[in-house]
């Protein structure tokens, strides 16, 4: 799997990670565990690491917690997870709760969740980060009406990512945070690359464009993924799945070179619904 950099530290991470919202709400499930536990083994198996969640997710975060901890493949994840709640102490006692179900004493990476109270959030995250208890601190935001936010974050504060929605279906990120990102070398972590779900259960009626096979792609899911990756500034795409085989047609996109951003110039009509 392809190889990009974090700006702020020169670490190499895979392209493709995992997004835990939805999918990976089942702790009262027990039936449904054995199948997200094989989502994870997929995507280290196919050489990625990158798993994001968030208290906000529901049951997501036990739901990893125990399958790395089953699998005795903590070591080889990159867990990205998220503070998402008002106030100094309550986003301690949350961060907390977070580390005890995901069975670390370490995370990764933790993002203030669609920039709820981020000032307060960033004060103790930059603590954390100083102590050693976290790698990275990011923001994030799913929506283009977060956009704005996130760009003045972006440009007067001391993360090393955000995270933000773009898609085929969805380009305005293309507008200021991508070039943005790359100015103020921020990692991007893209979330919702199949702008939600539906247009991909649209196009999963068409017939394949021809040209799909030139850039490696067998599937729309595919070439919606390459379709981000072509743009540089993009660190990692993270799609959602229940999937062991979603999960590895979704980490087949993240072998090979992507095409430039111009090569989609001519062909944006096939996502046309």
């Amino acid at each position: 799997m392809e190889l990009r950099p974090v700006p702020s530290t020169g670490e190499m991470l895979p392209v493709i990670g995992c997004g835990t919202w939805r999918g990976f709400d089942v702790g009262d499930q027990p039936g449904q565990l054995p199948r997200r536990a094989q989502v994870l083994s997929t995507l280290i198996a196919a050489n990625g690491c990158v798993v994001d969640s968030s208290p906000m997710y529901g049951t997501a975060e036990q739901v990893v917690g125990d399958a790395l901890k089953a699998s005795n493949s903590r070591e080889m994840a990159f867990i990205a997870t998220k503070v998402w709640t008002q106030g100094r102490e309550q986003g301690i006692a949350q961060m907390e709760r977070s580390m005890a179900l995901l069975y670390t004493s370490h995370i990764e990476l933790m993002q203030i969740h669609n920039l709820l109270d981020w000032r307060t959030h960033l004060r103790t995250l930059t603590e954390w980060k100083e102590a050693g208890r976290i790698s990275y601190i990011g923001a994030t935001h799913y929506a283009e009406e977060g956009h704005a936010a996130l760009e003045e974050i972006m440009r007067t504060q001391p993360i090393d990512f955000v995270q933000f929605n773009y898609s085929v279906a969805s380009r305005q990120a293309e507008r200021r945070l991508l070039a943005l990102a790359t100015e103020r070398g921020i990692a991007v972590i893209i979330n919702l690359p199949f702008g939600g779900g539906r247009l991909l259960q649209t196009l999963h009626k068409r017939r394949l464009p021809e040209w799909a096979a030139q850039i490696g792609c067998t599937s729309w899911g595919q070439l919606m993924l390459k379709f981000v990756l072509s743009q540089p500034a993009v660190t990692c795409v993270i799609p959602g799945t229940s999937s062991p085989d979603h999960m590895s047609e979704n980490a087949a996109a993240g072998w090979g070179v992507p095409p430039e951003p111009d090569f989609w110039k001519n062909r944006m009509n096939v996502f046309a619904v």
